[in-house]
C-alpha cells in the first residue's frame, strides 16, 4: 500500500493543494472542490497497484469531483472505476442520470466522460480502476449494466469483495499475489456487469457473455503450447471466422490480447522466490515464449526492462 496523502501530518494552509496533487495522481484529471475551503480539509487516501488495475480509497471532509468535457479532451487512461461508498452518502451525476450513493453501494463510473460526485461531510468511498482493454466489455454491455447493477445476482458477492480488500491486501504489497488478486477481481467485475446488463434487451451482452468465457478459458490455458485460434474456437463451438471477429467486436486482437497475458504470467514468475531458481529462457518457453530473445524484445517492450533487470528490482 502506497499513503498518497494524510493531511494530519501538513499544515492546514498546504492541505487542498496537497490533496489536489494526490487526486490527480490516483486518477484521472478532475476540478475538486472542497466542503469548507476556509475550514479544516483533511483526508487520508491510501492505493494499492493490484498489477494493471488498481485500488484507490479516499477518506476526509466533505469533496465535489466535477470531470468536465475540457478535462475530458485534456485526456486520460481509458479506464473505469467500480466504487464502493464506504461511509457516508454521496451524490453522483453522469450521463444525464443523477443517483445518491448510500454507504454499501456499488457505483460504475466512466473515467472517460464527465462526471459530478460529491459528499458532504465526513465521507469514504473506495475504487478499483480498471482499463477497459482489459475488461473486455463493449460501451453499450457497459452503459446498459450502469444502471441496473444491484439486479446482478453478484452483486452482494462483488460489494463484500471489495469492501474486503484493503484488509487482505495489507500482507500481500509487493508480492506477485497482489495482481493476482487484481486478475480475479478483474473477473467478478466482469461478471457484474455481464450479467447486470443481460436482463436489458439489448444483444451486444450476448456476445459479451461468450467473449467473456473465451478470455476466461484463454487465461486458464495460457501455458499450453498448443493454445490458438483453432483450439480456442473448438472449445466454444465457434468458427475461427466467428473468434476473430468476436475480438475486432471489442476492438482487441486475439494474438495480441494472448501475448500480453502470457507476458503478465511470466512478469510474475519472474519476481516468484518459488521460480528464483530457474533460468529466464525456461521461465519463457513456459508461458508460450520458445524463443528467448524474442521473449525479451516482447517484454522490454510491455514493461521499459529486460526480463532480468525485473526480476533484479
Amino acid at each position: 500500500m502506497a499513503v498518497l496523502l494524510n493531511t494530519a501530518v501538513l499544515p492546514r494552509r498546504d492541505r487542498a493543494e496537497a490533496f489536489y496533487s494526490a487526486m490527480m495522481s490516483a486518477s484521472v484529471p478532475s476540478r475538486v472542490e472542497h466542503e469548507d475551503p476556509g475550514g479544516d480539509v483533511h483526508a487520508r487516501m491510501d492505493f494499492w497497484q493490484l498489477g494493471t488495475p488498481d485500488l484507490f480509497r479516499n477518506e476526509g471532509s466533505g469533496i465535489r469531483l466535477v470531470r468536465t468535457p475540457k478535462h475530458v479532451r485534456i485526456g486520460g487512461p481509458e479506464r473505469l472505476a467500480l466504487a464502493v461508498q464506504v461511509t457516508g452518502s454521496g451524490v453522483f451525476s453522469q450521463g444525464g442520470h443523477d443517483r445518491r450513493v448510500r454507504t454499501g453501494e456499488l457505483m460504475l463510473v466512466d473515467l472517460t466522460a464527465p462526471y459530478d460526485f460529491a459528499w458532504s461531510g465526513i465521507g469514504a468511498s473506495q475504487a478499483f480502476q480498471i482499463d477497459y482493454a482489459d475488461l473486455g466489455l463493449s460501451v453499450e454491455t457497459i452503459r446498459a449494466a450502469a444502471s441496473r447493477l444491484p439486479s446482478s445476482p453478484v452483486y452482494d458477492l462483488v460489494l463484500n469483495h471489495l469492501t474486503a480488500l484493503p484488509g487482505i491486501l495489507e500482507s500481500l504489497h509487493d508480492t506477485p499475489s497482489a495482481a493476482m488478486i487484481g486478475d480475479a477481481t478483474t473477473q467478478l467485475v466482469r461478471a457484474l456487469l455481464t450479467s447486470a446488463a443481460d436482463g436489458d434487451s439489448e444483444p451486444p451482452a450476448l456476445a459479451d457473455v461468450l467473449f467473456s468465457r473465451i478470455t476466461w478459458y484463454m487465461r486458464r490455458h495460457l501455458r499450453d503450447p498448443a493454445l490458438g485460434p483453432a483450439q480456442i474456437a473448438a472449445a466454444h463451438n465457434v468458427s475461427v471466422r466467428y473468434l476473430y471477429k468476436l475480438f475486432a467486436e471489442h476492438h482487441r486482437s486475439l494474438e495480441q490480447w494472448l501475448i500480453t497475458e502470457r507476458l503478465k504470467g511470466a512478469a510474475r514468475q519472474l519476481t516468484d522466490p518459488a521460480s528464483r531458481h530457474l533460468p529466464v529462457a525456461v521461465i519463457a518457453a513456459r508461458w508460450g515464449f520458445d524463443d528467448a530473445a524474442h521473449f525479451t524484445r516482447r517484454f522490454r517492450r510491455a514493461y521499459g526492462v529486460t526480463p532480468r533487470e525485473w526480476r533484479s528490482s
